[in-house]
């Protein structure tokens, strides 16, 4: 099993450290505040390759003071043209430790470092011509010089695998220890799921991983690429963090930041649909903790920014005319966009509709409703496309059914990492729980046969049934998922292996298996309606602004599922 930050101990220990597994942690002592973030030194656990004259690599595997002394017993020396390649068991966001010993020139040693998310990616070189590694966003390809009887620490980058070549000129250079230097938010897993079945129970794991990782200075799609904010693609990461970490203020520090840099007549990152699920994103804040006082600073850039989508429609129809982009699967198909949009805006303008009732604007709530029932007259074809059929259905504009149709019939191969929870969430509304549950297991569970410890930023189920793992060099005659996969604006290597936007899992999961969802605003009203599907039993916990709500459910020889529900004071269950 892999090891994860948090767990459910953690939960009752608020200011303890969350544990990465098998590190170093630093926190400030004697000050009883726990810091926003924390630093973790990993060792790393396999030596995938060891190449040219590397001698005792071995010892790089044993764990380090983090002091460097005179008199180290056990190092590993590099001659000229030696190599090593290390694993660390799982990604992680940040950089390399490196600590030398005494032996050898006092000047110091030039080595070349490669970062990688896969091993195929930490032997590539970025100034080979046609490459399509890069240090976009994050050098993680780069010459070091490491300092005689000393430590250093180099690279910021998203990684699990890193590779080291002794470039110097001084015969051989002594290394003490090479670690990996891990920083993540420092906050506890509230929300949980365990169930019996442990693939669903690692997939769960692994998406709120994901989104932890990402979750830095400010909400990022990822920790080696793209780590910016893009806005749309925060909606599946927002619903992940309040699933698994509660209310995080990073979130809203996320949103205004898009906020104060975009103008209301530009869209958001220069997309329509983003400006729409910016809309949506702040529905569902209010709607899961109630905080009024921020959704009265978002008031007036929320009224005209309304005004501006309502502005850009055509009376029943979406006709924005730039940014148009529901996905990048479907980047080349008009009609799907199309689709999607005329659903996303459905969704928007009535969240904005509530919104201005919630803000007791009344002439900003009639405009959205009645621009959002124009148009509900008009439902696009779907055009049998299974992120059009999805995001129709959610909004009621197509039968859950027929939507359920469509995606069953095309199944995990047309499935992507970022609309896949939403049509999860169609398949759910057409009562399809095992069905889905099924195709999780299935799509993202294929990751993680394939050595993932974080979701992907897209995934091609297809290309995957004759892929090598990630954690190995690709033998003869197999797909290289990494270096030859990809698509659009993440071809190859430059494709992200740890993405934000796929951690939907985790939320779906707890929703509709655990059964556990907000009615009304603020989490005062909870509904409890597990669907096991095939599952014996499952049980968990989900954050709420009141405390966190502990749920249990077994099935019974008859078929019928029995249910302990611990709900905090504050918290009503309806039915």
């Amino acid at each position: 099993m892999r090891k994860f930050f948090g767990t459910i101990a953690a939960v009752a220990a608020m200011s303890v450290l969350p544990s990465c597994g098998g590190g170093e942690k630093t926190a400030p002592a004697g000050t009883g505040i726990v810091p926003e973030f924390a630093t973790e030194y990993l060792t790393p656990t396999r030596i995938v390759l060891s190449e040219g004259e590397v001698h005792k690599a071995e010892h790089l595997l044993k764990p380090f003071s983090g002091q460097v002394s005179t008199s180290e017993p056990e190092v590993t020396v590099f001659s000229k043209g030696g190599s090593v390649l290390l694993d660390f068991d799982k990604e992680i966001q940040g950089g390399i430790q490196i600590v030398r010993s005494l032996v050898g020139d006092k000047a110091p040693a030039r080595f070349r470092l490669c970062l990688g998310e896969s091993v195929s990616e930490a032997l590539s070189d970025v100034r080979e011509p046609g490459t399509t590694a890069t240090n976009d966003h994050a050098v993680r390809d780069l010459e070091i010089s490491v300092p005689w009887l000393g430590a250093a620490e180099y690279g910021n980058s998203g990684f699990r695998f890193a590779r080291l070549d002794y470039l110097g000129d001084d015969p051989v250079a002594a290394i003490v220890a090479i670690r990996a230097v891990s920083k993540y938010r420092n906050i506890p897993y509230l929300g949980s799921f365990k169930s019996s079945d442990e693939r669903l129970n690692e997939i769960w794991r692994t998406g709120a991983y994901t989104v932890h990782l990402n979750m830095q200075e400010y909400v990022w799609d990822g920790v080696k690429r793209d780590r910016l904010v893009w806005i749309g693609d925060m909606h599946p990461e927002v619903m992940a963090i309040g699933t698994v970490f509660g209310d995080q203020q990073v979130v809203r520090k996320s949103l205004d930041y898009v906020k104060e840099g975009t103008p209301v007549n530009v869209w958001m990152n220069g997309i329509c649909s983003y400006t729409l699920w910016w809309i949506i994103i702040q529905h569902h804040l209010y709607q899961w903790y109630g905080d009024l006082d921020y959704l009265k600073d978002q008031a007036e850039y929320l009224n005209a920014l309304l005004d501006h989508v309502i502005s850009s429609l055509d009376g029943s129809k979406e006709a924005y005319k730039e940014g148009r982009f529901i996905d990048w699967p479907s980047n080349d198909q008009p009609d799907v966009i199309h689709a999607g949009l005329q659903a996303l805006s459905v969704r928007a303008l009535e969240a904005g509709a509530d919104m201005a009732g919630w803000l007791n604007d009344e002439p900003l709530r009639e405009k959205c409703a009645n621009a959002a029932g124009e148009l509900r007259k008009y439902v696009p074809d779907n055009v049998g496309n299974s992120q059009a059929a999805a995001l129709l259905a959610i909004e009621d504009m197509l039968d859950a059914e027929e939507a359920s149709r469509i995606i069953l019939a095309n199944g995990p191969e047309k499935f992507t990492s970022f609309m896949g929870y939403y049509l999860l969430e169609a398949l759910a509304k057409g009562g399809h729980y095992t069905e889905a549950m099924d195709l999780i297991s299935k799509y993202w569970g294929k990751m993680l046969d394939l050595g993932a410890t974080t979701f992907w930023e897209d995934f091609n189920y297809v290309d995957a049934q004759n892929a090598a793992r990630i954690d190995e060099v690709v033998p003869e005659g197999k797909f290289d998922i990494h270096a030859d996969g990809g698509a659009w604006c993440y071809v190859g290597l430059r494709h992200s292996f740890c993405h934000g936007w796929a951690s939907g899992p985790t939320t779906w999961l707890s929703r509709h298996v655990l059964g556990i969802e907000p009615v009304g605003v603020g989490f005062k009203q909870v509904r409890v309606e597990p669907h096991l599907g095939d599952l014996e039993w499952v049980e968990g916990t989900f954050p709420t602004p009141y405390g966190v709500i502990k749920v249990s459910h077994k099935k019974g020889a008859d078929g019928k599922v029995s249910s302990d529900i611990t709900l905090p004071k504050g918290v009503k269950l309806v039915k």
